[in-house]
Parts: C-alpha cells; structure tokens; sequence
C-alpha cells in the first residue's frame, strides 16, 4: 500500500481504536451493544464465521492481518492454537491487542507486531490466515491476496464489503473525509482470485458483506 494511503488508513483506526473494541463487546451498555447487533451484525458473524473455520485448531499456527485489538487472535489462542502473529500498522490497536492478550493470560501464544503486510519476509507459513476488515482499505487488493496465498499452509478467511444499495452508498459518504475506502461485488471477487488454480473458493453472502474462504488443500 502506498505511504500515504498507510498513514491515513493508521491515523484513523488509531483513533477508533477503543470504538472498535467495543463492537465485539468490551463494552456492556445497553445502548452500545443493541446498536451492534443491529447495525454490525456483519462484524459478529464474520466472527463466529472465522472461529468455526480454523478447525481443528489445537496445535496449529494463526496469521492475523489487520488484527486490531486481538479479538480473533486471543480468541483463537484461547481455543488451543500454538502461536499466533498479529499485524497491523495501527499502534492504537496493537496496544489494546496485547493489553487484552495479557488480561486473558495468552501473552505467550499472542505475539503482536506493527508491520506492513506486504514488506514483511514471514520466515515461516501458517495453517490459517485471517483479514477480517482488512479488505476496505487497500488499494491492491490483488498483490495482498497473492501474498496471503504463498504464506498460508490450510485456509485463508477474507472479508469485502458488499458495493450497491442505501447502506454501501451511505458509508462511502462518511468516509469520505477519513480514509480511502473499497467496495466489491462478487464477480470482483472472483476475478481477484482467478490466479488460485486447484484451490477452492468459497464465497458467503454475510449481511453487508462477502465472507471468503481461500481452501488450499
């Protein structure tokens, strides 16, 4: 991703750090989690999407892109995984990660970076590999897919938000002023993962969004 495009992707979720957080619970208000239930329902099933898939996870190793606050990945570690690597470009978001890694005694399997995806010389591959709201923001959405393909031993967990529709168009508004934002329809995503050869594809209408597993067996 361009330098310009990381630094406004960065300042943003910096600052949205403790907003997202809350989406998957942290916090309990009444007022808080009603409005995530029914206007981030997405974010919730993606979730529970994504655990599902990592099966069996006992033993293996996790690749989390755009990890944020470390939900998928203490969530994961605390299912049994054997190491698990977080990502991202935010420091706001790799604090709350390993501030709640270490709340939830996982600080030992979690281990959270701040790195580019795309720069980074991973010296080993993962059995899973995870970009939950990663796919909004970059601009090259195929050299990140080829990437996430050549690291990944299993399966691979996407996330694209659906283009088309009030809600889309609604959100492409406010974000407008904050950071660039991609939106997909799903021959879109087929064309991205045209290069995956014997690979299967597999693609979930989520809500707002498209769920997609990467199957590399």
């Amino acid at each position: 991703m361009p330098t310009q495009q990381n630094s406004r992707v960065s300042n943003f979720f910096d600052e949205y750090a403790k907003d997202f957080s809350a989406i998957y619970g942290n916090d309990n208000s009444f007022l808080v989690s009603s409005i995530n239930r029914i206007f981030r329902k997405s974010m919730r099933l993606r979730f529970i999407k994504t655990l599902e898939g990592c099966s069996p996870v006992e033993g293996r190793s996790i690749l989390d892109v755009g990890c944020g606050p470390g939900h998928y990945s203490i969530a994961l570690a605390r299912m049994g995984a054997k190491r698990v690597l977080g990502i991202d470009f935010a420091e706001g978001m790799l604090k709350l990660a390993s501030e709640n890694a270490r709340r939830l005694n996982v600080e030992k399997i979690c281990c959270f970076q701040k790195n580019n995806f795309i720069a980074y010389n991973f010296e080993e591959d993962f059995d899973y590999t995870i970009l939950m709201g990663l796919m909004d923001y970059i601009e090259k959405p195929k050299e990140v897919i080829q990437k996430v393909l050549s690291v990944t031993k299993v399966r691979a967990f996407f996330s694209f938000p659906l283009d088309g529709g009030l809600l889309a168009w609604q959100r492409k508004l406010r974000y407008r002023y904050k950071c660039a934002l991609f939106m997909y329809m799903e021959g879109q995503i087929i064309e991205l993962f045209s290069h995956m050869n014997h690979r299967r594809l597999e693609i979930q209408r989520n809500d707002r969004e498209l769920f997609v597993t990467a199957h590399m067996l």
